[in-house]
C-alpha cells in the first residue's frame, strides 16, 4: 500500500517557501493540483454524476467506461506516485529529483485536472440547454464572439486542428475579463499553461472518440455540443470573474 503523499500544508509550504529551488513550471503545476487533493493527501478518481450510458449516442457507454475507469484512473495513479516521490525528494532536499519530476507532474496532474473538468462539462442526452438572454455566460459569449454559434464554430475549428493529442478550451482571461478560445497539447492544463481559467474543455485524444467516430475527429467535436452542461460552464465563469 502506498504511504500517504503530500498533504495540503506541506505542499503549500514547499511551493510558497521553497519555490526558489523549483523550476517555474513545477511550482505552477503543483499549485494547480492543490484544489483536487483529498483529505488524506492523495488524489482520487472522481465519481460521475451520470451513468456511462447516459451520453449515448454522442459518446458510447464503452468509450465512457474505458475513458473514465481506465485512462483517467491511470493518470490519478501515476500522479499519486509522482507526488510521493516529490514528497520524499523535498524532505531530503534532493533538487535534482524534484526537477526531474516536472514531466510526470505536468502530464499526469494535467490529465487528472483536465478530465475532472471534462466529466463536469458534459451531461446526459436531453439535459443540455444553451445559455440565452442576459445571463453572465450568454452576455460574455456575445461580447467576445457575437453569438454562441460563432463561438462554437471558432472553438470547434481550433479543437479539430489540434495536431496529435490535446484539448480545445474556452477560457476566461482575468486580465481582460473576456472569454477566449485556446488549445493545449497533450495533457497540458490550461491555466498553468496559458493563464486562462478553464470554462469548457473538449478532449481530442483519440481515446475520447475513436471507438465511436474512428479517426473522424470533426464528427465527434460537432456532436459533443449537444451534451454540454452549460450550467456548469456558467458557474465556472461566475467563479472565475470573482477572483
Amino acid at each position: 500500500m502506498m504511504k500517504k503523499v503530500i498533504t495540503n500544508p506541506s505542499l503549500r509550504s514547499a511551493v510558497n517557501l521553497r519555490s526558489s529551488i523549483f523550476p517555474e513550471e513545477v511550482s505552477s503545476h503543483a499549485s494547480a493540483l492543490l484544489s483536487s487533493l483529498s483529505v488524506d493527501g492523495t488524489h482520487k478518481l472522481p465519481d460521475l454524476k451520470y451513468d456511462y450510458d447516459a451520453i449515448q449516442p454522442v459518446i458510447s457507454a464503452e468509450t465512457m467506461t474505458i475513458h473514465h475507469s481506465k485512462h483517467h484512473n491511470t493518470y490519478v495513479t501515476n500522479l499519486n506516485v509522482a507526488l510521493e516521490k516529490l514528497d520524499t525528494a523535498m524532505s531530503s532536499g534532493d533538487v535534482s529529483t524534484i526537477i526531474s519530476l516536472e514531466g510526470a507532474l505536468k502530464f499526469n496532474g494535467g490529465g487528472h485536472v483536465n478530465h475532472t473538468l471534462f466529466w463536469e462539462n458534459i451531461c446526459a442526452v436531453g439535459e443540455s440547454s444553451e445559455p440565452t438572454g442576459d445571463g453572465p455566460l450568454s452576455s460574455s459569449i456575445t461580447e467576445s464572439f457575437g453569438d454562441i454559434e460563432t463561438m462554437k464554430k471558432d472553438l470547434s475549428a481550433a479543437t479539430i486542428a489540434v495536431q496529435g493529442s490535446g484539448w480545445g478550451w474556452l477560457g476566461y482571461n482575468p486580465k481582460t475579463a473576456r472569454i477566449e478560445c485556446a488549445t493545449c497539447a497533450n495533457q497540458n492544463p490550461l491555466q498553468a499553461t496559458t493563464g486562462l481559467i478553464p470554462l469548457l474543455g473538449i478532449d481530442v485524444w483519440e481515446h475520447a472518440y475513436y471507438v465511436d467516430y474512428r479517426n473522424v475527429r470533426p464528427d465527434y467535436v460537432n456532436a459533443i455540443w449537444s451534451v454540454i452542461n452549460w450550467s456548469t460552464v456558467e458557474k465556472r465563469l461566475v467563479d472565475a470573474s470573482k477572483k
